[in-house]
């Protein structure tokens, strides 16, 4: 895949894709690019207004544009259930979900559930919605894809199970690391339990942006009021950082690329796995800790009352 760009994407006429955090950032570039290759894309989306903007913004490049902007707050499991019908009722099947929106190192607070935010929005609220969406994938035809947006920063994670909501002890780059590794063992496990049901037609991948210069970095310092993390997000974002089209390059590549197999991790491959054309990579030992994955699942399963039913897919 040596210097693999958007142009070699297949045709997506025909398909759906479903992309959440697409009105911003790493999921606003792959909305526009799916949209350019032709799918149909659902914008999942907290925000309606910022989602209709950016449906706009998307026109004026890509002029018959099929967007459907719906409303997608990963925070509330009532808001994900009824986004999953609405999808549920409008399409036939869905050929691609890209669990991508995400929040980083913001200070404490929980979701409508009570999780913390972290973890409640990155992993918790797209676990969610993976498995309400498990029939509409199933349902397309041919080969469909779950493709989860982590980080380099899981490396640093660390599954606190004896305190895995952060209550007793918060911090935010701890939470945020735990919460991109909860997305590695999440899509490890997803890949192995179809596996294990002989489900070869749906595939989970993973992925990782590198650096890439997003809204999603400035959350955490505009959320604390610190102006000093602001200019250091800024200075940082400006010498460091990838575009955001760049970063999007991975996901787009997990969801669309022949050579994907399930279970794969993709990211840059420049300096540092920060910048660059996507490959394979390895991603940490812990992330392919299955033990933990198991645990995180059935923990997932509880917590947010969502069964994944596979023998009857």
């Amino acid at each position: 895949m040596s210097g693999w760009t958007a142009a070699e994407m297949p045709s997506l006429e025909g398909e759906t894709v479903v992309v959440t955090g697409a009105n911003s950032g790493l999921g606003f570039e792959g909305a526009e690019t799916f949209a350019q290759k032709g799918a149909s894309v659902v914008m999942a989306c907290r925000s309606l207004e910022r989602g209709r903007e950016a449906a706009a913004e998307i026109r004026k490049s890509v002029d018959e544009a099929e967007l459907d902007v719906r409303e997608c707050d990963l925070a509330d499991l009532e808001n994900i259930a009824a986004f999953a019908d609405g999808v549920d009722d409008a399409y036939d099947g869905v050929d691609v979900l890209c669990n991508n929106a995400g929040v980083m190192a913001i200070p404490r607070k929980e979701t409508t559930a009570g999780f913390e935010m972290q973890l409640g929005v990155n992993h918790l609220g797209h676990f969610a919605l993976t498995g309400h969406l498990l029939p509409e994938l199933r349902e397309s035809e041919g080969e469909s894809r779950v493709v989860t947006q982590s980080s380099g920063l899981h490396e640093q994670g660390e599954m606190d199970f004896d305190d895995l909501q952060s209550e007793r002890d918060y911090d935010k780059w701890d939470a945020y690391g735990q919460s991109k590794l909860a997305n590695l063992l999440f899509a490890y496990e997803l890949e192995r339990r179809l596996d294990e049901h002989g489900i070869d037609d749906l595939l989970s991948v993973t992925c990782h942006p590198g650096y890439a210069d997003t809204e999603l970095q400035f959350r955490g310092p505009r959320e604390s009021g610190s102006s000093l993390r602001m200019l250091g997000m800024q200075v940082a974002n400006a010498v460091l950082a990838q575009s955001a089209e760049q970063g999007a390059l991975p996901m787009l590549y997990a969801a669309t690329a022949d050579t994907v197999i399930g279970g794969e991790y993709v990211g840059p491959g420049g300096l540092m796995d920060m910048r660059g054309a996507p490959e394979f990579q390895q991603s940490s030992d812990a992330s392919r800790d299955e033990d933990d994955a198991d645990r995180l699942w059935e923990l997932s399963e509880e917590l947010t009352g969502i069964t994944y039913d596979f023998a009857a897919l």
